[in-house]
């Protein structure tokens, strides 16, 4: 293929991508592509360190599960985000009111995206770790972000959300929620170990518990056993 055929093919793409009357489909490619991306780019790094340092097995092993978690994290973003922007398009052409954004939009294209992609089993009736761990990772900043509303003037709960209420609850919040979080989870690591989140439990077991056990000084200091 020649170098005028590559830019007269490139123009013509350009020439669609920018065409307004195809703005609102391209979006959803735009949005998986974006998830994607962003799924392999936070997945890598973690996955690499994790299991290089904390999973037993062969290199290969090891290499062939950081390729499958980290393929897992950007796929799943990348069908959120065409569920999800898909779905949100479609309600606004076919909607209660066509051609605006519905009040509700986002919430029901979330929760439909959310049950397809992040709610389903696999056919051995498990939930993926992978899963898991996005869905953990956006409820607990879902819950952050409603206790903040819950307490800002104007949009808070009555009483709470009073301006002079809303700042000593504010000032208060974080050290009780800090204290609380770390007090339940150790709590429960120390009684029912096994309910909590494995790669959570797995590093908690690495620095409360192998700390326990030595027999010299070169698992004391520069290795854990």
């Amino acid at each position: 293929m020649s170098a005028t055929t590559i830019q007269s093919l490139k123009v013509l793409v350009e020439s669609i991508i920018l065409d307004p009357k195809y703005h609102d489909i391209l979006t959803v490619v735009k949005g998986a592509r974006n998830g994607a991306v962003y799924g392999a780019k936070v997945r890598f790094p973690h996955a690499l360190v994790m299991i290089m340092l904390f999973r037993s097995g062969t290199f290969r092993e090891k290499v062939r599960l950081i390729f499958n978690a980290t393929k897992t994290h950007a796929l799943n973003l990348a069908k959120f985000a065409t569920i999800y922007k898909s779905t949100c398009l479609l309600l606004k052409l076919y909607g209660a009111t066509p051609g605006k954004e519905g009040p509700y939009d986002s919430f029901i294209a979330g929760l439909l995206g959310g049950y397809v992609v992040f709610g389903q089993r696999s056919k051995r009736g498990k939930i993926s770790s992978v899963s898991q761990q996005i869905v953990i990772y956006i409820f607990a900043r879902v819950a952050l972000a409603l206790a903040r509303l819950a307490v800002k003037p104007g949009y808070g709960l009555p009483g709470v959300s009073e301006p002079k209420q809303s700042a000593t609850i504010s000032h208060y919040a974080w050290p009780v929620f800090a204290s609380m979080s770390w007090a339940a989870v150790m709590h429960l690591f120390r009684w029912h170990a096994a309910e909590l989140q494995p790669s959570l439990r797995s590093s908690m077991v690495y620095i409360y518990q192998n700390s326990d056990d030595w027999d010299g000084l070169r698992n004391f200091i520069w290795h854990n056993k």
